[in-house]
């Protein structure tokens, strides 16, 4: 049954006395207010007033001592921030993930705040906090991708495993990092196609960070013919790779080596090492001047073929 505080007043000798009681919604009818305000209307205005007065003054100490400890608690709330990002910046964090923190610690502690205040002005906050977490179950159930992609996007903003401007591999999908948000991170593809990648899987898969070194290795396999000159193949490619100035001897001299015999022809296989940024420009220039050079040379390229031997009877 749903209650409600009334107000009732009654005279001793010389004071009056005022006091709350719980009535039962079924007697809080017309007649009983009307009662009730006659009563309170029959006292003298000074006992009225004195009364009144005696009442306002613990609800006044209470809103005094609550803007108090608002006025504190705001300014310590700034002295947080301002902490936190001097914090952030000497450990030169993300732009993205420093403004998400700044957000949380603002909006976390005005929270506990306000929760603080209501306490101290007499407000019940049991039910509140109740209705609080049954609404936080339901908003996680319902949005548990979001969340983990979330939590994903905090990981990678605060391990780093990439960076915008990185190349990376990740989720069958390469290309160079263009924007890390706090849920997804988006990806412009060699061919210039914007892929967004939820940041939960992507948090807990492999990544391969082309860009992290700053060189890459390139690699090339070069199919012969068979009774080719392996050695003079060998040294023409080390000389197209040495006459360029972008190929570094660090940390490895250009390679090339005979990697195996196969069917239709035997393969050489090439290395060497290259910035990140020149990867691709060195691997299509040497592919044009192996096709190009190679046979002015004498090599043959082979390709797959069958010898069949017919036998008549």
């Amino acid at each position: 049954m749903f209650h409600s505080a009334t107000i009732l007043l009654y005279k001793k000798p010389n004071c009056m006395i005022l006091y709350f009681t719980q009535l039962q919604a079924d007697t809080l009818n017309a007649e009983n207010i009307k009662d009730q305000l006659s009563t309170i209307t029959s006292f003298p205005p000074d006992q009225l007033l004195s009364t009144l007065f005696s009442m306002l003054i613990p609800v006044a100490l209470k809103i005094l001592l609550a803007v108090v400890i608002y006025s504190v608690g705001a300014w310590l709330i700034r002295k947080v921030k301002k902490l936190t990002k001097i914090m952030l910046e000497k450990k030169d964090v993300d732009p993205s993930l420093k403004g998400f923190i700044m957000s949380f610690v603002s909006i976390t502690l005005t929270i506990l705040l306000i929760l603080t205040i209501i306490g101290i002005l007499g407000i019940n906050t049991t039910s509140f906090a109740a209705l609080l977490a049954a609404g936080g179950v339901a908003i996680g159930m319902a949005m548990s991708g979001t969340l983990q992609n979330f939590a994903g996007g905090v990981m990678i903003l605060f391990f780093k495993p990439f960076k915008v401007g990185d190349f990376i591999e990740a989720q069958g999908y390469m290309g160079t990092v263009n924007e890390i948000r706090i849920t997804s991170t988006f990806l412009n593809t060699p061919d210039n196609k914007l892929i967004i990648v939820p940041n939960g899987p992507l948090s807990n898969g492999i990544i391969n960070n082309f860009s992290r070194t700053g060189v890459r290795r390139v690699e090339w396999s070069i199919s012969l013919a068979y009774g080719d000159d392996v050695h003079a193949a060998k040294e023409l490619i080390l000389s197209m790779l040495n006459s360029d100035e972008r190929v570094l001897n660090e940390p490895a001299v250009p390679f090339a080596g005979l990697d195996k015999m196969a069917d239709s022809s035997i393969v050489i296989v090439v290395r060497c090492w290259v910035k990140t940024s020149d990867f691709w420009d060195i691997y299509f220039k040497i592919n044009e001047d192996i096709y190009t050079t190679f046979p002015a040379k004498g090599f043959n390229f082979p390709f797959p073929q069958l010898d069949v031997t017919v036998k008549q009877g």
